[in-house]
């Protein structure tokens, strides 16, 4: 492998936590961040050990909501909090200078424990709470001497004024500690520090720790029960887990509605066509959280104002909680991401009432994209995602792989919707579409077989992957050894261009997706292997990140996402072809006999998908309300799951019905249908 490998900072250290064992460590000092958030609130906490051993701890809170001036992408309130919030402690009538911590945790909440040369064993718990716009920080004091210890907890009085769009911004910081107590040998005291902000005419809100800790905790395993990935290796199933954390925390109840938000300290109370629409949206359904699904449909309309008959861009953001938009970049190939997006969400949805309710839209972001067909046939833009930061030319590649992608899957969408001229339109579109991105992109590129992204680009570029994920393999071979070459692959996955240092983990999911979907199974497991090993374990944890050296690695929301969707998409294959249908072409690595995704919530159902290996063919069970549906293929097969019409009686006949019209369907290769 194209990779260095380098000792693990965490553990495993059970079925849900991960572990930061600090005293055997010898890689200090050491700090690191990461994101947490809420409905009305999230929080970046900084922390880690300095020189001398001592808690280093700094937690920026935004107020997503608390909107300041001027109201733009970057203008919700954000505020630092150090030391000088941490209560102060004496023992015995002496202070504690300071704390020394040990371990490390996180399973949905960040704990730290420290000791102090007082004998006193001080926990930290910080958490985001559910609903209110708070953070909270859990205190638990433990005696560790022979002795009684008499501690003395000062008050803490720290209020901060603001001002913003909505007025005056009230931040307030208390804890509901006594201001004294004794505690015996191993006796402990626990207590909670908020962090609050509000409108200066609106109430102090109320939030009671243990009850927030609570729904805190409640809410993590809510998300943890859905969407249950196994495989043989804890890494991967840990790191899934908590990706579908960090893409489903990130919703913020904004005046416009419940938005999915980026995060990462500049990003919230806004979408993105290609965070929201492209990213998280298809990924939503599968996990069927309520909230997710809601903030994903918010998304799809709040575009559909901005659909008009001239067909100008849509924006590339709409920001602000929906009131104002930013289109800084161009046309980055907006509409494409969009119909991508929205018709493989509306599919897996499975619901026919949203599906007829976004078609126009999808609709209406085709017919632009067929308006910015070139001469040579392939989509015009002004920039991609990454909005000009790397050369993209006047045609690139991410936006025409995109756009068929949307065709192809619209056409499925058409079909459910019983529109066959439409059906056969996008069909004969995408097959015309396919040809002229191998005439347009298709090139030798450092020494491979694959594509170039924009006419006169001679460098390996990562979103070579993007054709491989929408289903064209008509360059497999060279661009999969060409992503994982050591002129695109680093440490940190793909590079963005080759040569280059710059990263941005978006285009390694879709990377690692592609060439799972084109059969690389083996190698595409080892890479993957590696790479959620560093994000779960390494230095930097334990989602997948931003990039760098931008945003110093942010905890964006979507790449979670995208982290989750190479496994539904990517290793089992699940490909919707209608409402109550999709095709599913498993990768099951050599090592592991069995793979199962458990409470998958798409197409209206909740159903579990097992894979296992008997005699060099593939077992595919599907257990959906009571009913085992069996189908076996071959190795690079797919087979398709018909679900019966949600009326029908759920009996024994169900089972026979569905085992009767078992069909394989060939190479595992998207061909518009």
């Amino acid at each position: 492998m194209h990779t260095i490998q380098i000792g693990e900072r965490w553990s495993l250290n059970s079925e849900h936590t991960i572990k930061w064992d600090i005293k055997p460590d010898n890689r200090l000092p050491h700090h690191d961040h990461i994101e947490m958030s809420g409905k009305r609130i999230s929080m970046i906490v900084h922390y880690g050990i300095d020189h001398q051993g001592e808690l280093v701890l700094k937690r920026g809170i935004i107020w997503p909501m608390l909107r300041t001036i001027p109201n733009d992408t970057h203008a919700s309130l954000i505020q630092e909090y150090g030391a000088e919030i941490i209560p102060e402690f004496t023992i015995n009538g002496e202070r504690v200078q300071s704390e020394k911590p040990y371990e490390v945790t996180f399973n949905g909440m960040l704990a730290i424990k420290s000791r102090t040369d007082n004998n006193l064993r001080i926990e930290h718990v910080l958490f985001p709470t559910t609903d209110y716009s708070a953070a909270m920080e859990k205190y638990t004091v433990v005696n560790e001497s022979e002795q009684s210890m008499t501690i003395e907890i000062a008050p803490l009085t720290n209020t901060i004024t603001r001002r913003g769009v909505y007025g005056i911004y009230v931040l307030d910081v208390s804890h509901d500690a006594p201001s004294k107590v004794t505690l015996q040998p191993a006796e402990k005291l626990s207590f909670y520090l908020t962090i609050s902000g509000r409108k200066l005419l609106e109430s102090v809100p109320v939030c009671s720790g243990e009850e927030e800790e609570a729904k805190r905790a409640a809410f993590v395993s809510r998300i943890r029960s859905s969407l249950q990935l196994e495989t043989p290796d804890p890494v991967l199933n840990q790191m899934f887990d908590f990706a579908k954390l960090r893409a489903s925390e990130s919703i913020f109840a904004t005046k416009g509605g419940l938005m999915h938000g980026p995060g990462g300290g500049n990003y919230y109370a806004a979408i993105w066509a290609n965070d929201q629409a492209e990213y998280v949206g298809p990924f939503f359904p599968y996990l069927g959280d309520s909230a997710a699904i809601e903030a994903s449909l918010n998304c799809y309309r709040l575009y559909r104002a901005f659909m008009g008959p001239d067909y100008s861009p849509i924006p590339s953001s709409i920001i602000a909680e929906g009131v104002d938009i930013w289109e800084g970049a161009g046309d980055r190939g907006d509409a494409a991401m969009y119909a991508y997006g929205a018709s493989l969400f509306t599919l897996a949805q499975g619901d026919s009432s949203i599906a007829q309710e976004l078609w126009p839209a999808i609709q209406w972001c085709l017919e632009y994209c067929k308006r910015k067909l070139t001469t040579d046939g392939v989509v015009a833009s002004d920039s991609d995602e990454l909005e000009g930061r790397f050369p993209t030319g006047q045609a690139n590649l991410s936006t025409s792989s995109l756009y068929y992608g949307a065709l192809c899957a619209a056409s499925k969408l058409a079909r459910s919707l019983s529109d066959e001229t439409i059906e056969e339109q996008y069909s004969s579109e995408a097959v015309q579409l396919r040809q002229a991105i191998e005439r347009y992109f298709g090139a030798t590129v450092d020494g491979y077989e694959t594509y170039r992204y924009y006419e006169g680009n001679d460098k390996l570029r990562s979103w070579i992957c993007l054709p491989l994920t929408m289903g064209i393999m008509d360059r497999q071979e060279g661009t999969v050894n060409a992503l994982y070459s050591p002129n695109l692959w680093t440490i940190d996955g793909l590079a963005t261009q080759s040569g280059d240092k710059t990263f941005w983990d978006r285009s390694t999911l879709y990377g690692f997706q592609a060439t799972f979907m084109a059969g690389e199974v083996e190698q595409s497991h080892q890479y993957l292997k590696a790479y959620s090993r560093r994000r779960l374990l390494g230095d930097h944890v334990p989602y997948a990140v931003e990039a760098f050296p931008e945003g110093n690695q942010r905890h964006l929301s979507a790449e979670s996402a995208l982290y989750c969707r190479i496994f539904t998409e990517g290793v089992f294959g699940i490909k919707p072809t209608g409402l109550d249908s999709f095709t599913c072409a498993p990768q099951l690595p050599a090592e592991g006999p069995t793979m199962n995704l458990r409470s998958i919530r798409a197409f209206g159902r909740n159903f579990d998908l097992h894979v296992s290996r008997m005699d060099n063919r593939l077992h595919i069970q599907v257990d959906v309300h009571g009913a085992a549906l069996t189908y076996e293929c071959l190795p690079g097969e797919k087979i398709e799951v018909v679900f019966p019409a949600r009326t029908l009686g759920i009996s024994t006949d169900f089972h026979h019905q569905r085992c009767a019209s078992i069909h394989i369907i060939g190479e595992a290769s998207e061909v518009p249908s």
